[in-house]
């Protein structure tokens, strides 16, 4: 399995500034995550993110947002692996502080990013690397 998608909900703890939006760190952190999972499904170690080579912001995310961030191995080198992401925003707040929600009928963009992980060839259990 060359793909991974996980969902969470970004609290007001997540908030970083006025009018209840996250940090844009706090959703590349998920990023982070989905491609742990991709590395440890595909060579079953959790390597290292070697760089991101592109991040687009394409939409603010607020707290009580639920967001689906996705990621796909699109390359395999002897020990590099080349991956692109996106996260959309599935649920909304309907207002900072509020606990009204609302279901999107099309996810929105929130992100999409491109980047390399790398994991050592003595890690590799599981010897998919090309």
């Amino acid at each position: 399995m060359n793909e991974s998608m996980i969902r969470v909900r970004m609290s007001e703890k997540d908030a970083h500034y006025g009018g209840g939006i996250v940090d844009g760190a706090k959703v590349l952190e998920l990023l982070g995550d989905v491609a742990t999972e991709l590395l440890i499904r595909h060579d079953g170690d959790e390597g290292l993110f070697r760089a991101y080579d592109n991040v687009e912001f394409l939409a603010p995310v607020y707290s009580g947002d639920f967001l689906e961030a996705k990621g796909v191995i699109t390359k395999v080198g002897t020990t590099s692996r080349k991956m692109e992401f996106t996260v959309h925003k599935v649920i909304t707040s309907i207002s900072p502080g509020s606990s009204g929600a609302e279901v999107l009928t099309e996810p929105q963009p929130v992100l999409r990013a491109s980047g390399t992980c790398v994991v050592p060839k003595d890690r590799q259990a599981n010897k998919k690397g090309g």
